[in-house]
């Protein structure tokens, strides 16, 4: 979800990287046109036209979702479709098969990702978009109000996993866990694992409730006064008087998620960058080198990012530092 994946710096080595404090922003070329909207650019007359095709990572849909519909505002006649596939599903069925232009994701791409896109003659750009506060929700009438890491990793893990919430911490109730999370498609599943359970741990237990729809995971935590799951932020904040969010001990106390502990980098370990991955010769086609140039444009914006969607806008520099960037990939992709 985040941070680098096992694998993945060696594999990223390729890529022409620009520093960010929220996680780097990478460039690289693309041959193989997205989705089926056509050449697109321009309608003659100034005015932008085409369709551009969208997958990837829950997570970072409403986010996506708030710069499209803003910049189809300014141009009606471009098109935009964006599909909540979960980062992995994202990049497998879509944007390395090349039907899509941008694949959002929760966590880097992985090293067997890129190998499938450059069998495709594809190769990423990617874009570090905002930060997270990957959230752990129980339902309101658990009379729990923090968890420490070593209580996540029991509870999830595949090793010995336990049955009854009192199993974890004996002044929790002797009730039975039901638990709701993403599916491994999911970026934020990868995340979770990586921050919570070691990528050399026993791995995820499946005996859970996975979906790729976080308002599920919503529902189901509401719903049941035995349940726990974790989402993006995001998705707790426009929930907040559905469920209850639980406040994480690393071993330094408690710490609520929220975007000013993240953006503080105080919530660990599940504050994580967001990205979005363009196709380089995707940027060739002038709506699509202009809905790029938005979404970081508008990146450090406090009413999108962070008051509409809920989360962490990139800082000034790190704007800066991927607009060069992306000025780079467009020139290259139409020069």
């Amino acid at each position: 979800m985040t941070d680098e994946p096992a694998g993945g710096s060696a594999s990223r080595r390729k890529f022409l990287t620009a520093a960010g404090s929220a996680g780097a922003l990478a460039l690289a070329g693309c041959t193989q046109s997205g989705g089926d909207g056509g050449d697109g650019g321009d309608g003659g007359d100034g005015e932008l036209s085409g369709t551009i095709d969208i997958a990837g990572s829950s997570t970072v849909f409403p986010l996506a979702t708030a710069m499209a519909e803003r910049f189809q505002q300014e141009h009606s006649e471009v098109n935009v479709n964006i599909q909540s596939t979960g980062s992995g599903g994202g990049f497998a069925n879509h944007f390395c098969p090349g039907r899509t232009d941008f694949n959002n994701a929760s966590r880097p791409i992985q090293s067997a990702e890129e190998e499938a896109c450059s069998g495709n003659d594809i190769t990423p750009v990617e874009f570090t978009v905002a930060t997270d506060a990957l959230t752990v929700v129980v339902n309101n009438e658990m009379d729990i109000d923090c968890i420490t890491v070593e209580e996540l990793r029991q509870i999830w893990s595949a090793e010995d996993p336990p049955t009854n919430w009192s199993d974890v911490n004996s002044d929790w109730p002797a009730r039975e866990l039901e638990l709701y999370g993403p599916t491994d498609a999911s970026g934020t599943y990868d995340y979770f694992i990586e921050a919570i359970l070691g990528e050399e741990g026993p791995g995820h237990r499946q005996d859970y409730s996975a979906t790729e729809q976080d308002r599920t995971i919503i529902q189901g935590v509401e719903g049941s006064e035995n349940a726990i799951g974790y989402l993006g932020f995001a998705y707790y904040s426009q929930n907040t008087d559905r469920v209850k969010a639980l406040g994480v001990d690393d071993g330094s106390g408690c710490t609520e998620p929220s975007l000013e502990t993240a953006r503080a980098g105080e919530y660990t370990p599940l504050s994580r960058p967001l990205f979005t991955y363009a196709k380089q010769e995707s940027l060739a086609k002038d709506h699509v080198a202009e809905f790029a140039r938005y979404w970081i444009e508008n990146s450090t914006s406090q009413e999108i990012v962070a008051d509409e969607v809920g989360y962490v806008p990139l800082s000034d520099e790190d704007q800066q530092a991927a607009m060069d960037a992306l000025e780079s990939a467009i020139e290259n992709a139409q020069g």
